[in-house]
Parts: C-alpha cells; sequence; structure tokens
C-alpha cells in the first residue's frame, strides 16, 4: 500500500491543531521507589461513561514515559486557570518538578496537586502505540471536583475560560445586556491586539463619562500606566469624542458643558464642536493625532483611534480604542489599522444585534 503524499509538515499540523482549545492536565503517578512523576498534558480525553474510562498520550522520548508504561496507577490533575505556572513547570525537564508544588497522596499515593479545578484517580486499562506516542486508557476510579474556573490552551497561549454569550437572548434588562457587551468585546479585544500588536482599549460610558474597562497591551506598549477604571475626558480624548459623536446628546451634554465651562479644551467652542462631531460621523471613526493631553500619564505624546459598537437598536454601547506613540501609531483611514478596527466593530456590532434578537 502506498503511503500518503503530504501537503503540510509538521509545524502547519500542529498550528491547526492548536485551532483545537483544550484543558490543561498534569498527569502524576509513582514509580516503584515511591518518587512522584508528572508531566503537562492536554491531550486527555474522555472515552466512556460506563464504563468510566478517559485517554491520555504521552511521547515516547518523554523522561518519564518508561514510568508510566509499567504504573498501574496514575492521576489526572485538571488545572484550574490560575495554575499557569503549575503547567510551565511539569513541561519542562528537570529532576524535581514536584519542589515547592503542594501535594496530596491519593487513595494509592497518586499525587493530587492542591488548588486543581477537578482530579481523577484512575487505574490504567490499555495503552496502545499511536506513532511517536503511547494512548494511555484508564478507568476512573475516583473523583474530586473543586469548583475553580479551568485553565485552556489554544493556538500557542494560555487562556480563560468564559461562558458564550451568543445562546438564547436574556430578559433580565439593559444592564445585563451591556455585561454580555462588554465580554463578547473583550475576547476579540485580546485576538485584534494579537493580530495588530497594537495597544487596545475597551471604553463604555459610565456615570462619570467615559471609561476604560479593559486594556490589552501591545509588544511595545505605550506606556506602564495603562489603567482600567480610567474616566477619559469628553473632548479631548477619542474615547470622549466617539461617544460625543454617536450617543444621544442629553447624555454627554452636561459632560460636554462643564469640559467647555472649565477650559479644559480652550480651542473648541460648541459651533466648532458640532463640526467635529459630523465629521467624526461621517467618517465612522474618531481620531487625534499627536496629543500631548495624556503626555503626564502616558509619558508621551500619542496618536490615537476610536471607533464604535452598536447594539441591536442603533445605539452605541461600546468604543474600540487604539493608542500609540506620535507618528507611529496610523490613523489614516484607509490604513490598515483603521480598517481592521471598523470591520471589528462592525462584527461585534452584527453579533450583539443577533444576540439581542
Amino acid at each position: 500500500m502506498e503511503a500518503a503524499v503530504r501537503s503540510f509538515d509538521s509545524r502547519e499540523l500542529r498550528q491547526v491543531l492548536g485551532s483545537f482549545f483544550t484543558g490543561v492536565t498534569v498527569v502524576t503517578t509513582v514509580d516503584g521507589h515511591g518518587k512522584p512523576h508528572g508531566l503537562t498534558a492536554n491531550s486527555f480525553s474522555s472515552v466512556s461513561l460506563d464504563p468510566p474510562l478517559i485517554l491520555w498520550s504521552q511521547s515516547r522520548n518523554a523522561p518519564s514515559h518508561p514510568v508510566f508504561r509499567t504504573a498501574e496507577r496514575f492521576a489526572v490533575n485538571i488545572l484550574a486557570d490560575d495554575q499557569v505556572e503549575v503547567s510551565n513547570r511539569f513541561a519542562r525537564g528537570g529532576a524535581d518538578k514536584f519542589s515547592g508544588i503542594a501535594t496530596r497522596a491519593g487513595e494509592h499515593r497518586m499525587p493530587l496537586i492542591e488548588g486543581c479545578a477537578a482530579h481523577l484517580e484512575c487505574r490504567l486499562v490499555n495503552a496502545y502505540p499511536g506513532g511517536d506516542h503511547v494512548v494511555f486508557i484508564g478507568e476512573v476510579e475516583r473523583i474530586a471536583r473543586h469548583g475553580r474556573p479551568p485553565l485552556l490552551f489554544g493556538g500557542g497561549r494560555y487562556l480563560v475560560a468564559q461562558p458564550h454569550d451568543l445562546g438564547p437572548p436574556t430578559d433580565r434588562g439593559a444592564n445585563i445586556a451591556r455585561l454580555n457587551a462588554v465580554r463578547i468585546a473583550t475576547r476579540a479585544l485580546v485576538e485584534l491586539s494579537d493580530e495588530l500588536d497594537e495597544t487596545l482599549g475597551l471604553g463604555v460610558w459610565g456615570n462619570k463619562g467615559p471609561t476604560i474597562v479593559r486594556w490589552e497591551e501591545a509588544s511595545e506598549p505605550v506606556s506602564d500606566n495603562l489603567r482600567t477604571g480610567l474616566v477619559l475626558p469628553v473632548l479631548t480624548s477619542v474615547t470622549g469624542l466617539a461617544f460625543a459623536a454617536w450617543l444621544p446628546a442629553e447624555l454627554t451634554a452636561p459632560f460636554v458643558a462643564a469640559e467647555l465651562a472649565d477650559g479644559a479644551a480652550p480651542d473648541i467652542d460648541a459651533t466648532g464642536l458640532a463640526q467635529q462631531l459630523a465629521s467624526i460621523r461621517a467618517a465612522g471613526f474618531a481620531s487625534l493625532v499627536g496629543s500631548d493631553g495624556f503626555a503626564d500619564l502616558y509619558g508621551t505624546r500619542i496618536n490615537a483611534v476610536s471607533v464604535p459598537v452598536f447594539d441591536l437598536d442603533g445605539a452605541m454601547v461600546l468604543a474600540l480604542t487604539a493608542i500609540g506613540a506620535a507618528g507611529r501609531l496610523d490613523t489614516g483611514a484607509a490604513g490598515a489599522l483603521v480598517q481592521r478596527l471598523l470591520a471589528a466593530a462592525l462584527d461585534l456590532s452584527t453579533k450583539l444585534a443577533r444576540r439581542a434578537a
């Protein structure tokens, strides 16, 4: 039988498999001398409920493979979302992975790592060759669930689990809808920041005006002083201008009037502001170039862009904002940053509309 001709290499296969997000486990056992062994594995999966069977796989080249291959039992420690360091520790080689790791002994002396989301204590049923790995089948003998959120892994990075917000609509009020919008947008913000390698913020209209509820930093962030809960001015921040352009005037008017009266924006008057907001609406986004209004906070002049996200009724509920050092961040309407932000905002608006329909 002829071998299949593959059109991909192992690196491409790894990237594709990485699009399937999984939980993260540390599988542990003891050798004949009672010494603990463990390794990080995201190959864990359920097989059967009756009888209760699970599987995981291990590289034949793993230093602990001879131990697991002959062990009668093992434990699966399903890691919690604050156990990234535990995952990293057991993913690396080393003679003493358990040093400093709190454990307790299970029913058959299997090491159970403290602080996990769940534990399964298993008896080895069989092991099957699978290329450069061996697939272990275990019968679950004891379980424990500890109520902690699990750690996830996919696309080459650790993740946290959140409820999906695109299920059946809720009738519990506008505040719940806004919380759902923030949750959906937060996930998009993380992916968009990674894609663009820009510092992005998620803004909402709070009881004190434009408020940043989430930052995602670029590999070279514009500042080390990015704070969530930051309340921004309406007239001199790009997020504030976006809300002023698309929110009903009765919501923003008290803040605008106060800033004009305080001289916070000396170059802006009511007529000029109306023209500026009309231009923002026509362009579909707000931008600032070379602003020094935040130099005390960020330590430098910045460029910034903000685009609106709308709900089912066409009301602006969120602002996606990018900030960067002046001269580096492209704020041009035809540039990749603005176009990608607009596309992301449209996608979020569509999801929010579908969620509420």
